[in-house]
């Protein structure tokens, strides 16, 4: 499964940034737990927000509860977003989009990872 993310860039603090996430050739995102994760540098990779391919059910770090909210298009299912609001400096990291048959949520073993957009808050 070969995952592209995109949306990535450098935001003020308190701004807003939409990360995208596009599943490649026949899949859909609606057939895999979809996850977002990230890594600082010098900082273990951490899980941001998480959605089950079957009944959509999200799952959040206590860190962005609240400011991120995680969706997939309601179309052919192409696309996994991460809206991310109220921006913090600490919020700076690679995140990555990543996919797996089973409802892993926030843990770190997915099989599929994209190579991740950059996000800097200033």
């Amino acid at each position: 499964v070969q995952l592209v993310e995109s949306g990535g860039g450098t935001v003020q603090s308190g701004g807003s940034l939409t990360l995208s996430c596009k599943i490649m050739k026949d899949y859909s995102t609606r057939s895999y737990c979809m996850g977002w994760f990230r890594q600082a540098p010098g900082k273990d990779v951490e899980g941001v927000a998480a959605i089950e391919g079957d009944d959509g059910t999200r799952s959040y770090a206590d860190s962005v509860r609240g400011r991120f909210a995680i969706s997939r298009d309601e179309g052919d299912g192409k696309i996994l977003y991460l809206q991310m609001n109220n921006l913090k400096p600490e919020d700076t990291a690679m995140y990555y989009c990543a996919a797996d048959f089973f409802n892993l949520q926030l843990a770190r073993h997915y099989s599929n990872w994209g190579r991740g957009t950059q996000v800097t808050v200033s």
